[in-house]
């Protein structure tokens, strides 16, 4: 089916022609016909599942673009564009640039490690296609930069990462800033939709329509794959002696993490490759850059982790080499699907050690087939210059976090070690201790009921908490006794007349450059009145008032 056969808008026809379309993919078939097409489906909420590389960027994206040129009630909405990283984002961007050629429709991308600055002057220019990660959106919709609620078009793109990789709260704010979902058309887009991810988005969406573009087998057919069993320590070396034999024009190696991932790179510049690394903690401004010198032809080797394995569309590349194999199964076939892009052939190589070949049966088994492994001949190892040296990493801001959350990448550790430490001379002695045995009443506690143990609680606490007082008290008690004393043996010490003159000298220290009172002549002492003799007179006067 070719896109002249849908009857689009001719503004929008001419930048798709001119983008070099012709014609559909089968998801663009699938989306468009059921949008456009298919009465009981127009503009349902859709759950759409295909491989990577098979155009479903275009196919949200001509949904939405039609629709806004077509219907006068959307032609001032927006359209809100969610992917879960940074170069996503941008590509997804540029697409929508093209396409938007000859459209009224400005468009803007928004997310982190850059500034706010530009992303406000979009806001202010009326921009209504709008791309990002859920991170920035939020932050300009809490600062009153970003008004959501006139958004008609919802898409998550790579939705499973999105809710995988630490987002889902971020989603759960995002619904409540944005139309409900009776006046919006919401859209999930990813190579891998299970059955998890859809019950999550459920409460996003309103009968929406599941269109699944199945293959006969996960991975494209066009990729060669092959498996090598490498031990950890020779993997450098034969990851070498690959780039020797094939000699890729371009190839991108994936690495479990961040930190490796850059001991990787610079020990390729040791062995005299021009490469550079990616992952989630360099400057955006250094990535995008990177990126852009990959699709240039100007580097070759890019050393990467799974951030760059979502979206980066890279045009003709050669090769994939998986250094580490990745933790989810689902990301081997985002990996490979870099290379063998719409119809076209590549190579993928993936390297096993006893580190991480325990998760091959997954991958396995989720791809529906065994990876064709060859044997590691002696061969096909190459010099490595880079053995023995020590690699230092750079710091950057947020350190190596592996793991689910915060929007890292996920990964198991792996400990450099290209040169050992000296072992001590004198090595030192363990220090050995014995732990505290628990409190008795700490130790039956499993098998108390809740009362009881709310009892042993009190217990513990309301005594714990009257000792407390009591040390208190005792402190405070000991502390007057202390100064009265200290007081009275002062008194005793000094007289009358010493404690005036004690008085003057210590003012005088304090305050040396002022006019001191003089207290010499002060003499502390208490008058006591003598009674006055009454007169038998005043006294008789006295008696007779009284009677």
């Amino acid at each position: 089916m070719k896109f002249t056969d849908l009857h689009l808008h001719p503004d929008l026809q001419k930048g798709i022609d001119e983008a070099g379309y012709i014609t559909c993919m089968p998801v663009q078939e699938q989306v468009l016909i059921n949008t456009f097409g298919n009465e009981g489906t127009a503009h349902r909420d859709l759950y759409v599942q295909s491989q990577t590389g098979t155009g479903k960027t275009a196919a949200f994206l001509i949904v939405i673009l039609q629709r806004m040129l077509t219907e006068d009630t959307l032609s001032k909405k927006k359209a809100l564009i969610m992917a879960p990283t940074r170069e996503l984002a941008v590509q997804i961007e540029e697409e929508a640039k093209m396409l938007c050629k000859y459209l009224p429709f400005k468009t803007g991308s928004f997310y982190g490690g850059v500034g706010y600055v530009q992303q406000e002057k979009l806001l202010r220019n009326n921009v209504q296609i709008l791309v990002g990660t859920p991170g920035r959106v939020l932050d300009l919709n809490k600062n009153g930069k970003m008004n959501l609620m006139d958004t008609a078009f919802l898409v998550l793109d790579e939705a499973d990462r999105m809710f995988d990789m630490g987002f889902y709260p971020d989603l759960r704010k995002l619904i409540k800033v944005v139309p409900s979902v009776d006046k919006r058309q919401t859209m999930l887009f990813s190579a891998t939709l299970n059955a998890y991810v859809k019950n999550l988005a459920w409460e996003y969406t309103k009968k929406p329509f599941e269109i699944e573009i199945k293959p006969e087998v996960v991975t494209v057919e066009e990729i060669s794959q092959v498996l090598y069993h490498v031990p950890s320590e020779n993997k450098m070396a034969f990851l070498l002696g690959i780039l020797n034999k094939e000699q890729p024009e371009s190839v991108i190696v994936f690495c479990n993490t961040k930190k490796y991932t850059e001991i990787v790179a610079k020990r390729l510049k040791i062995n005299g490759y021009d490469c550079e690394f990616i992952m989630g903690d360099l400057p955006q401004v250094k990535r995008q850059k990177i990126i852009d010198n990959l699709k240039a032809g100007k580097i070759k080797i890019l050393v990467a982790t799974d951030v760059a394995a979502r979206g980066l569309d890279v045009d003709n590349l050669a090769m994939v080499i998986n250094y580490d194999l990745p933790v989810e199964s689902e990301n081997y076939v985002h990996r490979i699907g870099r290379t063998a892009r719409a119809g076209k052939t590549g190579k993928a190589f993936t390297l096993a050690s006893e580190q991480d070949v325990y998760e091959l049966p997954g991958i396995e088994r989720y791809i529906g087939k065994k990876i064709p492994s060859e044997i590691a001949m002696e061969d096909m190892y190459a010099e490595d210059k880079s053995a023995g040296q020590r690699v230092f990493t750079d710091n950057f801001s947020r350190g190596d976090r592996g793991g689910k959350g915060g929007r890292g990448e996920k990964g198991k550790g792996r400990r450099e070690d290209i040169k050992k430490p000296q072992e001590r001379k004198y090595p030192q002695k363990k220090r050995t201790s014995t732990p505290a045995p628990a409190p008795k009443h700490e130790k039956d506690l499993s098998q108390l009921s809740m009362e009881e143990r709310m009892a042993v609680y009190k217990k513990k606490y309301n005594k714990q908490r009257t000792e407390n007082r009591q040390a208190a008290s005792k402190q405070q008690g000991t502390g007057n006794r202390q100064a009265a004393g200290k007081q009275r043996a002062e008194n005793k010490k000094y007289g009358k007349q010493q404690y005036s003159s004690k008085k003057n000298n210590d003012y005088k220290q304090k305050h040396p450059n002022s006019s001191s009172p003089d207290y010499s002549g002060v003499v502390r002492s208490v008058v006591k009145k003598e009674p006055v003799k009454k007169s038998i007179f005043t006294k008789l006067k006295g008696l007779f008032k009284k009677k």
